[in-house]
């Protein structure tokens, strides 16, 4: 794989990358309750992750290694990474104190990976979002101790993100000026994709999809500060792409717009998305229909769906400006999250945070 070819003045964000510490204590043991995640090291570099005694996904180094981490870095050319946890440490299914100690081993371990760059490499906390008083004390924690937003699943059971409840929750990050990362996740329909890696091909677009047109069809847009910063993963799944049918069904049915006010594609400027589309063509309708503000490069590194060479689609894409090109690459992700692009937009300052 070449390394990539970047200008000395492009600040090169991925906001969308997991990590997984490289062990933590036994919370079947802890909790008393079976089927807790767990990792189960093969080898040098190589394990397991396990849901009680069932393999959930094979996972390398990179997930907890910044050494390693940092390496696909300088070889993609790529700044600063915001990590956050895999979905499937949630535990929002649990009781909400188990899910808060839960989140305060994540989030500290979190924070000890991103110790080894601190300037490069940058970090969500999750919460325990089953009880909103529980999250936000633990968003604020986090916020204080160093986390750049938080990290949240788009929905707690049978509970969407129009949710009272979670509302709250949003409505407290906005006034701690934490960034929201919505990542799918326990997917719909799981009985009807045993095989083929379907529920993440066609179940996470869909889950997606549906969170964001909760927040619009509801009026909960309506409710929330328009200082909130949201995002949401895999270029916003499938709602880009069939935004004039919502608009159509709204404009010609009473039953869908009688607690959404507004032409659902207004609602656009209220929510960003990452870039992880994996199609040039995908990625002009996507910048099209979001507009060039509200598109940040998210690589879903290191999993095997995400994006191999991290950058790579922005920058070899035959029709993206320059101008819009630096936006999605970093431009955009340092507004949303506070970064400074000054001191890591160039070569040399960047291979010297290696050491910082």
């Amino acid at each position: 794989m070449t390394r990539a070819v970047r200008t000395a003045t492009t600040l090169v964000v991925d906001i969308h990358s997991h990590f997984l510490p490289r062990s933590w204590p036994d919370l079947a043991a802890r909790f008393g309750t079976p089927d807790w995640p767990w990792m189960r090291h093969l080898g040098p570099g190589k394990a397991m992750l396990m849901v009680g005694a069932q393999e959930f996904r094979p996972v390398t180094a990179a997930c907890w290694d910044a050494a390693v981490r940092l390496e696909a870095m300088d070889r993609d050319g790529v700044d600063v990474q915001v990590l956050s946890a895999t979905p499937l440490l949630f535990g929002y299914e649990r009781p909400a104190a188990q899910a808060l100690e839960c989140a305060r081993i994540f989030n500290d371990a979190a924070l000890e990976v991103c110790a080894a760059a601190p300037r490069r490499l940058k970090s969500l906390c999750q919460v325990p979002l089953q009880d909103p008083e529980l999250a936000c004390g633990e968003l604020s924690r986090a916020i204080d101790d160093g986390h750049v937003g938080v990290q949240i699943g788009n929905h707690v059971g049978p509970r969407d993100l129009n949710d009272e409840g979670i509302v709250t929750f949003l409505e407290h990050c906005a006034t701690e000026g934490a960034a929201v990362f919505v990542h799918p996740w326990d997917m719909m329909a799981s009985e009807r994709m045993p095989r083929y890696m379907l529920p993440w091909l066609v179940a996470m677009p869909a889950e997606t999809q549906l969170s964001i047109l909760w927040l619009i069809l509801s009026g909960a847009f309506e409710r929330l500060p328009r200082s909130l910063k949201l995002c949401f993963a895999h270029g916003g799944g499938s709602f880009p792409y069939l935004i004039g049918r919502v608009d159509n069904a709204w404009r010609n049915r009473d039953i869908v717009r009688e607690d959404c006010p507004r032409l659902p594609s207004s609602y656009i400027e209220r929510f960003s998305v990452d870039a992880a589309v994996f199609s040039a063509d995908a990625l002009a309708l996507l910048v099209k229909t979001m507009g060039e503000e509200r598109v940040m490069l998210g690589s879903d590194y290191p999993f095997p769906l995400g994006e191999q060479q991290v950058g790579s689609l922005i920058r070899s894409h035959p029709t993206l400006p320059p101008a819009t090109r630096a936006k999605l690459l970093g431009g955009n992700a340092a507004r949303f999250f506070g970064l400074d692009p000054e001191p890591l937009a160039s070569e040399g300052s960047r291979a010297a945070s290696l050491s910082a």
